[in-house]
């Protein structure tokens, strides 16, 4: 108790612990991605980065400590009328950074809620000036304009919005309705569509079929002709030297049989076989004519005649029988 007398009324341990709290207040370990706001003396003096940091105490204190990390901001559900007076319901979700933790600290109160109502308010304006199925078609052209207008606003509270997108867009049940129906037609207008232009291929590819049958049967009977007529001429051509080889081999056996019957009747013999032959044949043609008519012409002197030729006739095959004994 005594020893606890002594040191309470020890100046010395109270300058001790004075000294002590007063280091504390005055070292500063600022984390990273942190920003410490300090005043002094109420004022805005500067901003702490990270690492160690040391403040006059009593003097400066830290008035903020700001989130320097990239942060999400979900955008409630809210209503928002387009070009074409259809309200929706569109919710979404901001990503943003402190890039200025003095800016963020004394130009704007809250800055989360300022972005998060800027955001609701660039959305109605972004939607007000489309049209419905513009805003379907065109998410990113949204999601574009409203980031840009939010970057313009929120750079002098030391805020960078950097992205922006729609996570829902919700129509009235009147119109998901109609939508539905449109969409109904327009998967059957599709359909029709397809099956005509189906229909169609399929004609085309069927008289292209025909044309081409058409054309190779063209073709064949073409190549037929051809094929037809050199074979005629190849038949004619040998029938033609079939011919010209029969008449010469004719030919040939009739000059070889006169050259025979010239050489014999050169002779005594020939002579005599030649007028045989030729009086043989004046009574066959007596004969002929004889017989075709009752009536015979002659000269007055045919009975003459015949009867020289047959005794000439007679004389030349005793000759002959005798030539031959």
């Amino acid at each position: 108790m005594d020893l606890f007398l002594a040191i309470a009324t020890n100046p010395l341990v109270w300058i001790t612990v004075v000294l002590l709290f007063t280091l504390k207040q005055g070292v500063l370990f600022v984390p990273q991605n942190r920003g410490y706001v300090i005043y002094t003396l109420g004022k805005y003096s500067g901003t702490l980065s990270a690492g160690l940091n040391i403040i006059i105490p009593f003097v400066q204190k830290v008035a903020a400590d700001r989130n320097l990390k990239e942060q999400s901001l979900e955008i409630g559900s809210q209503s928002a009328i387009t070009k074409d007076n259809i309200t929706l319901q569109i919710d979404g979700i901001l990503f943003m950074k402190v890039t200025d933790a003095g800016a963020a600290t004394n130009n704007i109160t809250d800055y989360k809620l300022a972005v998060t109502q800027l955001a609701m308010t660039t959305m109605r304006n972004a939607i007000g000036s489309m049209e419905l199925d513009e805003c379907f078609q065109n998410r990113d052209v949204i999601n574009s304009n409203i980031l840009t207008s939010m970057t313009e606003a929120t750079q002098p509270w030391g805020v960078q919005v950097t992205r922006y997108e729609i996570r829902d867009i919700t129509p009235p049940q009147s119109i998901r309705e109609d939508m539905e129906k449109q969409m109904t037609a327009e998967r059957e207008k599709r359909s029709v569509i397809l099956t005509a232009e189906g229909v169609k291929t399929a004609a085309i590819t069927e008289a292209e079929g025909a044309k081409q049958a058409q054309v190779l049967e063209a073709e064949a009977a073409k190549a037929e002709r051809v094929l037809s007529a050199e074979a005629l001429k190849e038949s004619q051509i040998l029938e033609a030297t079939g011919r010209a080889e029969a008449i010469r081999l004719v030919a040939d056996a009739d000059a070889a049989a006169l050259k025979t019957i010239g050489a014999q009747a050169s002779t005594l013999e020939g002579k005599q076989a030649v007028q045989l032959n030729l009086a043989q044949r004046a009574i066959q043609a007596h004969e002929a004519i004889a017989n075709e008519g009752s009536v015979i012409l002659t000269d007055g002197n045919t009975g003459n005649n015949i009867s020289s030729t047959v005794a000439q006739a007679i004389a030349v095959s005793t000759s002959l029988k005798l030539s031959e004994i």
